[in-house]
This record gives C-alpha cells, structure tokens and sequence, in this order.
C-alpha cells in the first residue's frame, strides 16, 4: 500500500449567493480595500489515504467528496493527490 496526501477545496457553485463572500467583501471595503472583489468563502480538507495506486487512491477520495465533504446541489470541489514518502 502506498500512502497518499489529498487535499480537497470545496466552494460554493457560482451561481449560488455566498453570504460570507459577501460579508469579507463588505470588510475589505470598509478597510479601504476597494479594488479586491467577489470574494468566495469554501472550504479546504486534507486527508491522508492508503491504497495500491494513484487511481484507487482517486477514487476513494472522490467517493468521499461525493457522499460527505460536499454538498452537490450548493457546493463544487477539487482536489490533488500527492504520494507520500
């Protein structure tokens, strides 16, 4: 078994509201910030997998995205596998 690293950015669809996007948006303004815009607040998982390859490694965590770390109908996520030593 090889060891793997994944680590797995969960957003919001961009065509849903992001009320804490909107929120930091809001504070950067307050701060003078003026020219950073849409903001979009998610989330970022790290987990460490085991498996005989890359590809089953891609699949179990996909499987995990997909049944738990993500909400399909609100959210979208990515991720990269890295092998560890």
């Amino acid at each position: 078994m090889t060891k793997f690293k994944a680590e797995i950015d969960v957003m919001p669809l961009d065509a849903l509201l992001d009320p804490q996007g909107k929120a930091v948006t809001s504070g950067l303004h307050n701060i003078g910030l003026n020219d950073l815009q849409n903001v979009r607040i998610g989330k970022h998982i790290t987990i460490e997998v085991s498996a005989s390859s890359e590809s089953e490694a891609q699949k179990v965590v996909d499987e995990a995205c997909k049944k738990l770390l993500a909400n399909p109908v609100m959210e979208y996520y990515t991720f990269k596998l890295y092998q560890q030593n």
